[in-house]
């Protein structure tokens, strides 16, 4: 049986847990490619896109090069959101042996 010292620890732990993880989901992660800079929150919702002033689509193959952009611009936030949680979150990992 669990003492109470130990369950108020683990539900503090939890409390904490919490709290980093809405942090997380509110972080904004804002990144640029070329002339497009993107904002994705830590839930990884897409809250907007943005071009660099005076950039304009002249041919298909620019709007092909804007496409990619977009993406590559999304994916390096995508990585910037699991480094950050990786960090946050590892405390919660070694007090709960590595799980």
């Amino acid at each position: 049986m669990m003492n109470q010292a130990m369950l108020r620890k683990m539900q503090q732990m939890k409390k904490d847990m919490e709290r980093t993880q809405e942090e997380i989901i509110n972080t904004e992660f804002k990144t640029t490619c070329g002339p497009v800079t993107v904002v994705v929150m830590g839930d990884r919702q897409l809250s907007k896109i943005t071009f660099e002033e005076g950039f304009e689509v002249t041919t298909s193959d620019d709007l092909e090069m804007l496409a990619d952009m977009i993406v590559a611009a999304t994916r390096q936030a995508s990585d910037e959101i699991d480094k950050f949680t990786e960090e946050k979150m590892s405390k919660f990992k070694a007090l709960l042996g590595g799980f």
